[in-house]
């Protein structure tokens, strides 16, 4: 890990940096303005970096439904460079010491892995579906409203020993609410000396919340021993034939997210269902010898879908079984009547 802060600002890890943010930006008009000055306005950053003058900006605030409703904070480009330099640097010193079953913003991971994987547990875990088998499912109430900052920088520096770089990442941390307080549990604070939260429209926040998290994914796995476990950013499922024991471990989840993280378990995403009804995840409805598309998604795709989109949609349904959705997908693009 030598010389971790000047990888970080060197001006060949900030053009990288630019070259993989701007992908699918270029029409931007805040990226459009920025490129127009590119070199000038990289051998500033690197100058403001390299001296220590550099201050991360405010963000601008705004919802979105993907498709529930989310608070993203966006930063600036400049910051958004700076963003990517040390999420570039830091992800493989980080990623090494995460378990296999994470599965959120990794290299070679994504969703349809997961989903994958949970098929591939689901058949283990039932013995090739001729025994019952149970999933506890949990979601993390608030997470990235609710992680605390000095918890964070505790977790980073266990790997990140540079003070240099420690110094900066700690300034994208304290970035998000320095102006409003601390955002806890969806609402505003003035509670400096506890800070919380993470914007969700950060890369960092993306490599944070792995972070946060692995503590949790380590407890599942070496402490409690759960043989099929896996985590998608704050979902995470737990199969096994013995309902009594997810039921046990659902608590001992929940004590352990409390005293350790200053989480906790959302009291409404949290269940405990047989297998052969249907495991809700990311998506897709997982059951026995078959995947379907959920009932919200399936609707949302009818509604939304049209030429430039159909490509992405037809790649969503490749995982599933949905041939028959997929012909209607085709015919509304076509301007022809679904099929019931």
């Amino acid at each position: 890990m030598d010389n971790l802060f000047l990888k970080i600002i060197s001006l060949e890890n900030l053009f990288g940096s630019w070259e993989e943010f701007k992908s699918g930006k270029r029409k931007k008009r805040d990226v459009q303005e920025f490129e127009q000055s590119l070199e000038n306005n990289l051998f500033k950053l690197h100058y403001e970096l390299k001296n220590k003058t550099y201050q991360h900006s405010n963000y601008t605030s705004f919802y979105v439904t993907d498709p529930k409703l989310r608070h993203i904070h966006k930063a600036v480009v400049r910051d958004r460079i700076v963003h990517h330099a040390i999420y570039r640097v830091l992800y493989p010193l980080f990623d090494q010491s995460f378990i296999y079953d994470s599965y959120s913003c990794r290299d070679d991971k994504g969703t349809h892995r997961a989903v994958n994987r949970l098929a591939l547990f689901s058949k283990r875990a039932s013995k090739n579906y001729t025994e019952t088998c149970f999933v506890l499912k949990c979601d993390v109430r608030k997470f990235f409203d609710s992680v605390d900052h000095e918890m964070l920088k505790g977790l980073i520096r266990a790997t990140v020993k540079d003070a240099d770089t420690l110094a900066l990442v700690d300034s994208i941390i304290d970035s998000f609410g320095k102006d409003l307080g601390y955002i806890n549990s969806g609402q505003m604070s003035l509670d400096f000396a506890s800070p919380k939260g993470m914007p969700i429209g950060n890369l960092t926040s993306q490599l944070f919340a792995n972070v946060y998290l692995n503590d949790l994914d380590c407890f599942v796995k070496h402490t409690l021993k759960a043989k099929y476990y896996l985590r998608y950013c704050d979902d995470f499922l737990i199969l096994d034939p013995d309902e009594c024991k997810l039921a046990e471990y659902k608590q001992k989840v929940r004590d352990f997210l409390k005293a350790k993280l200053k989480l906790d378990l959302h009291k409404d995403k949290v269940s405990i269902r047989c297998l052969t009804q249907g495991i809700d995840f990311l998506g897709y409805i997982v059951k026995p010898h078959c995947r379907i598309l959920r009932t919200k998604t399936k609707k949302r795709m009818l509604k939304r879908v049209g030429k430039k989109n159909l490509p992405s949609y037809l790649g969503l349904l490749s995982h599933c079984n949905g041939y028959e959705l997929e012909e209607n997908v085709k015919a509304l693009v076509d301007g022809m009547e679904p099929k019931e």
